[in-house]
């Protein structure tokens, strides 16, 4: 029996996978990996499931020891992972023997990092998805402890050593752009407003967690009174009263009452999940076709592609 054994979970560490679908109006979450772009190539990096669960960890600061031969991958934010004290590379597959020493150090430049393992992680599943919506407090269902055993489903299976090109990985250095689709409550703002949100650099709050990340800048001057709460979706972006917007995340409520000029397509929540408070980031006006024609590729490119032998590229099938 091979296992990853938890001996420091970090700031917080929790099973993710794509999130539930069908549940929002029994008012639970969509849960899911927040960074839906570093969760994928970490399992596209082992041929896993597209739905697979991995493990996602909030800053670093994780250790674990290998139990049996293992494979796993690792992406996400740029941070020092060592095994036995070695250091080695993010976004590529990992091969540990028994007794192997995996430690992440706390990241001081992004927020998140994706461990995956052959086959994905053997985990509960409830409502439809592994995934752990911590505010919930649904018994089972909690963030990862020391002492854990991380099981993957498929441990005899291994994959060649794969490597994610350079060019096929997120910058997250880059200035944080996020696209706003206009939503049904976008006439209802000024003129002025809009212009305030879209040409205005925000910066990312404190209170900024896997339910929304809250911005700060230039506020908006008169944002419409509150509506009659009603359901809300992952990358609304609402503006209270005092006229700061919050970009509702994955383990956000599900019905709101605060005037929303829009959406941020769920690409763009990906990036922005990396960043850490003080960050900077904009807004950009942007329309339904581009941002769904930007996933249907991403979904497509994990879908009808392969590995090359060299482990270094893909190709289409």
């Amino acid at each position: 029996m091979s296992f990853l054994e938890v001996v420091r979970p970090g700031v917080q560490s929790t099973v993710q996978d794509s999130g539930r679908r069908g549940y929002r109006h029994h008012g639970l979450a969509a849960g899911g990996a927040l960074d839906l772009i570093s969760y994928t190539w970490a399992n596209k990096l082992l041929d896993n499931p597209r739905n697979a669960a991995c493990l996602e960890i909030v800053l670093g600061g994780f250790r674990a020891i290998a139990h049996g031969a293992l494979q796993v991958a690792l992406t996400g934010a740029r941070t020092r992972v060592t095994v036995n004290r070695q250091t080695v590379d993010l976004w590529q597959t990992l091969n540990l023997n028994d007794g192997d020493e995996l430690t992440i150090d706390h990241s001081t430049h992004h927020r998140l990092v994706y461990l995956a393992v052959v086959g994905g992680l053997d985990a509960p599943e409830q409502f439809g998805s592994h995934s752990v919506v911590v505010r919930e407090k649904l018994e089972g269902q909690g963030p990862v402890q020391t002492g854990d055993r991380l099981m993957p489903l498929q441990p005899k299976r291994q994959v060649p050593e794969r490597k994610v090109p350079d060019h096929q990985r997120p910058d997250l250095d880059a200035e944080t752009v996020i696209r706003l689709i206009p939503g049904y409550q976008y006439p209802q703002f000024q003129r002025a407003d809009i212009i305030r949100l879209t040409t205005s650099r925000y910066t990312v709050g404190d209170q900024s967690d896997r339910m929304g990340f809250r911005l700060q800048g230039t506020p908006l001057s008169s944002p419409p009174p509150g509506i009659i709460s009603e359901g809300i979706a992952l990358g609304a972006v609402q503006i209270p009263g005092d006229g700061q917007p919050i970009v509702l995340m994955n383990d956000c409520q599900t019905i709101g009452g605060y005037p929303k000029p829009g959406v941020v397509p769920t690409m763009d929540c990906a990036l922005l999940s990396q960043q850490l408070p003080g960050a900077q980031v904009r807004f950009e006006l942007s329309d339904l076709a581009t941002v769904q024609n930007q996933r249907r590729l991403f979904e497509l490119h994990y879908q009808h592609t392969r590995w090359c032998r060299s482990g270094r590229a893909l190709e289409w099938l």
